[in-house]
């Protein structure tokens, strides 16, 4: 789902879904954490009606105390309880059980991990019920062009392709119900018709959809990231026989939390940069506070300087808390929301690390887009890029994406299936049981790219030296300009053409403020000083039969970072990203 700025009208709706009303709602003794429990339970029966209002066969059907985090958490807090993670082969989640004759409504289904998940879910369990796909469109006749083109249409779909055959297309249109819509409206966008519809027949939502952009302006990412949320949440507590809430957010909505951080919750006006009681009176994030200054800010700028002021503004909130940009920020917020405002509603919280290509499933190596890591990884393989600014002993915490949709269906059957109005989260991350080490991944690449370098545009091997990695800003910079400097052949040049030397370095120079750009935006991430724990999500395995581990597994403790980052991410980047450019034919 694409992002929009935030508009006046959109403010007040997510006032009038309860923003305004957090500092009135900061009792949370109905609200539940659950310890998990491994057991299966049975499903309902389904049978398909018509209606008039959206073209497809739809289904009808009859009608522990939270865990409080302090405003300030420290690295002494965060430890892992002994004893809690078990494995039993015996008994399963029944997660093809669950999904059996379910309806789901998806946000963010044109969206990378989106589609991964949709692929999962109807090649696994072909007879689900329906799964609505919320897409921003002008009219139906758009937006069941962008499920075709974007989705249905996809790469990734070729094993369901070849599964289904002529019926494909068929078979997937019966499925897959393109709904107009926006996050970033009042009751979504929908029409009163289908708004109801919904809310009668829905028994899953999936909120996939996100701004991602680290240094988006403020009024955009807090629409989509924040505002999104609230208004999906306050459409869940009108669904009358919703079984779960899902909402997709990242592991990173901790902040500059150091050492191991949990899977724990935020508390209404919680703030990460805390240092003491003083000071977290002072910090108390509250977001319909941050609301309130989006829209005086606004008000009080000019058209011609609201881009950058909003972006600047953004960063300038977030930092002030303790989060290191807007995207993570505004997401921590959403999640804020969610949990003051669900009520009754059961909710999941997925929270994966950086999400890159598919480990196995439905084939090594998809992926969509260059991703957290991978515009480092192509410049570098392209000799454009030969350092960078990183802490060698640091961890890129990384997960493919069919392992985050995997743990995904696990944790909806578990919940789905139970009902009860709690609230769970599972960090689905590898920094702290298999940690991918920046040093060793800079060896990798280097290893990669010189047994299988890029072609340049006449035909020969790109060859590259071994990445450089730099502690400060300083050092890198002086080193991307030497390296500019000796690619173009600025220095030999320069007193034989004024304007050839004057046009190179410009050239050079783009080429640095491109790369500082880069490193400054990641800083936050390649100095990260958090580990990510996953007890919860190491329990949820341990309730899966041994049959489902293997359709569904999630170990990422298994995942041999040589293996994965030379043999599928690299290729699928170079096969799915480039379109096989720079390769040797």
């Amino acid at each position: 789902m694409e992002a929009i700025s935030l508009s006046s009208s959109s403010i007040s709706a997510i006032a009038s879904s309860g923003a305004v009303k957090v500092k009135q709602s900061l009792s949370f003794s109905k609200n539940k954490m659950s310890v998990i429990s491994c057991q299966s339970g049975s499903n309902n029966n389904h049978h398909a009606i018509k209606s008039s209002g959206i073209s497809s066969v739809l289904t009808e059907s009859s009608p522990s105390p939270l865990v409080s985090s302090p405003a300030l958490i420290g690295p002494a807090s965060l430890v892992l309880s002994p004893g809690q993670v078990e494995m039993h082969d015996e008994g399963s989640i029944g997660i093809v059980k669950f999904l059996k004759g379910k309806t789901f409504l998806i946000t963010g289904g044109t969206g990378f991990l989106g589609k991964v998940l949709i692929e999962k879910m109807l090649r696994t369990a072909p007879d689900v019920q329906k799964i609505y796909v919320l897409i921003k469109a002008k009219n139906s006749e758009a937006a069941l062009e962008r499920l075709k083109n974007e989705v249905i249409n996809a790469e990734l779909f070729k094993n369901l392709k070849e599964k289904h055959g002529k019926s494909y297309q068929g078979f997937m249109l019966s499925k897959l119900i393109p709904v107009v819509g926006n996050v970033c409206e009042t009751n979504l966008g929908l029409d009163k018709h289908t708004f109801d519809f919904m809310t009668n027949e829905l028994d899953l939502i999936i909120n996939s959809a996100a701004n991602t952009t680290f240094d988006e302006r403020y009024d955009t990412a807090l629409d989509i990231n924040t505002g999104g949320p609230t208004r999906l949440i306050g459409f869940a507590k009108q669904c009358l026989k919703l079984k779960l809430f899902l909402q997709v957010s990242t592991a990173y909505v901790n902040g500059q939390r150091q050492g191991r951080i949990m899977e724990k919750p935020f508390c209404a006006g919680e703030s990460i940069s805390a240092a003491g009681v003083e000071e977290a009176v002072l910090h108390k994030l509250i977001v319909e506070d941050e609301i309130k200054l989006l829209v005086e800010s606004k008000q009080s700028l000019q058209d011609s300087s609201l881009l950058h002021k909003m972006k600047e503004l953004g960063m300038q909130r977030a930092k002030k808390y303790g989060w290191q940009d807007t995207y993570v920020f505004t997401k921590a917020m959403g999640e804020m929301m969610i949990d003051n405002l669900r009520g009754e509603v059961p909710v999941v919280v997925i929270r994966p690390s950086v999400i890159e290509s598919t480990y196995k499933e439905p084939f090594p190596g998809w992926m969509e887009g260059n991703r957290m890591m991978d515009p480092i990884i192509l410049q570098y393989g392209k000799g454009q890029l030969t350092g960078f600014l990183v802490d060698p002993n640091g961890v890129l915490d990384v997960v493919p994406a069919d392992m985050v949709v995997n743990a995904t269906l696990a944790a909806m059957a578990k919940h789905g299936e139970a009902g009860k109005p709690e609230y769970n989260i599972y960090q689905v991350a590898s920094s702290v049981v298999n940690p991918l080490v920046f040093r060793d991944l800079a060896e990798l690449l280097y290893q990669h790219f010189n047994s299988s370098p890029f072609m340049d545009s006449t035909g020969n091997p790109v060859r590259v030296p071994k990445m450089k990695l730099f502690h400060s800003m300083e050092d890198f910079s002086s080193h991307l300009w030497r390296h500019a400097i000796n690619r173009t052949g600025l220095g030999a040049l320069a007193n034989l053409d004024g304007k050839l030397s004057q046009k190179l370095e410009t050239i050079c120079r783009k080429s640095v403020e491109q790369a500082k750009y880069l490193a400054n935006i990641y800083e936050s991430y390649t100095f990260y000083g958090g580990r990510f724990d996953n007890s919860n999500t190491k329990r949820l395995m341990g309730c899966m039969s041994m049959e489902e581990r293997q359709e569904f597994g999630f170990d990422v403790e298994k995942i041999d970072w040589e293996d994965y980052i030379s043999n599928v991410h690299i290729p699928g980047l170079r096969r799915h990203v480039m379109k096989g450019r720079g390769l040797n034919s």
